[in-house]
Parts: structure tokens; C-alpha cells; sequence
């Protein structure tokens, strides 16, 4: 994998469709200095009065969460780390990130509907199973118009398969989002 210092990828996609797995994955074997934001994280942190992010009125709560992620994936990169930011950012999320001043790729992970909602169900815990919301998110993604090119089908892939694929895209300059290309020499 080329030297990523200093990037970020926005590693996203509907509930169950793998990106925690593959952020971990990826961090791991980047082989440079590297940071996994999980963004359900920055959501966790609000201890008082948290409305759940996917239901309308948590709109102005969402902005602010997306500001302090893409500000604090910003000043990693910026300290020379490779980071990956893996949370559910889709294209209504994406312009605290195209304002950032560091290179930028978009990877947007799509798997099966039945297959998110399945993944969803054997996690279990504290997480997102109901399908009504999963379903929800996922066809928010399943359309996303100047920024389909982002999308990697990851229908019946493997682990490995949608690690390999997402490495295949950070060597890609179509995975860049356009105000942030910058060319790896």
C-alpha cells in the first residue's frame, strides 16, 4: 500500500456492511502510523441528552458531532498518521471533510440489504439491529447520484475480499473526493 501519511478515509456505508472490520483490518496492515476513528464514538461521548442519530430532530446534534470528528481526523492527519474515520457519512455529512486541507478518499462499502440486516442481527449488544432503520440507511446509499463511484459492491465478499478491495481504492484517484485530490508520487 502506498505511503497514506497524512490522509484520511472516510470509510462508510449503511449498518452491517463491514467497515469497522475493514477499518481495523486496514490500520493494522497499513505498516506506517495509523488511526481508527470509530465514529459511533463521537456519538457515545454525549452523555446527556443524546437523541439517536438517525431520527429527524437529531439533525443539529449530527453537525456538531461530524464538525468535532472531521476537526480531530484533520489534526491526526495533519500530525503525519494515516486515519481512517469509519461511520455511517454519507454525502448529506461530507462538507466539514471537503473544507479539511489534507488528501481525502471517499469508500463507500455496499453490501446486500438481507446481508447488512443479517450482520446486524448476530452482532447484537448495544448496537443497531431493528431492520426498519437499517433499511433506511441502507437505501440512502443506494443511490448517491456524482458520488456512485465511490461504491464498492461488497455483496458476498469475504473479509479479506473487502480489504483487499478498499486498498484497491486508496490507490485509486476516483476514490479522492474532488476539492481534496491530491496525487501520491
Amino acid at each position: 500500500m502506498e505511503n497514506l501519511a497524512g490522509h484520511i478515509l472516510i470509510l462508510t456505508g449503511p449498518p452491517g456492511s463491514g467497515k469497522s472490520t475493514t477499518a481495523e483490518l486496514l490500520v493494522a496492515e497499513s505498516g506506517i502510523p495509523a488511526v481508527h476513528l470509530h465514529s459511533d464514538d463521537f456519538w457515545h461521548y454525549i452523555k446527556s441528552g443524546l437523541i439517536q442519530p438517525f431520527l429527524p430532530e437529531a439533525h443539529a446534534q449530527n453537525e456538531t458531532v461530524i464538525d468535532v470528528l472531521a476537526g480531530a481526523a484533520e489534526r491526526y492527519a495533519k500530525g503525519g498518521f494515516f486515519v481512517v474515520v469509519d461511520g455511517i457519512i454519507g454525502p448529506w455529512f461530507l462538507d466539514p471533510f471537503r473544507a479539511l486541507s489534507v488528501p481525502l478518499h471517499y469508500v463507500v462499502l455496499r453490501p446486500a440489504l438481507e446481508e447488512a440486516i443479517e450482520r446486524c442481527r448476530l452482532r447484537g449488544g448495544n448496537t443497531l439491529t431493528d431492520p426498519g432503520p437499517i433499511s433506511a440507511l441502507h437505501q440512502q446509499f443506494s443511490s448517491l447520484g456524482t458520488l456512485e463511484n465511490h461504491v464498492l459492491d461488497t455483496a458476498d465478499s469475504s473479509r479479506t475480499g473487502t480489504l483487499a478491495a478498499v486498498q484497491a481504492a486508496l490507490a485509486d484517484e476516483n476514490f479522492y473526493l474532488a476539492s481534496s485530490f491530491v496525487r501520491i508520487s
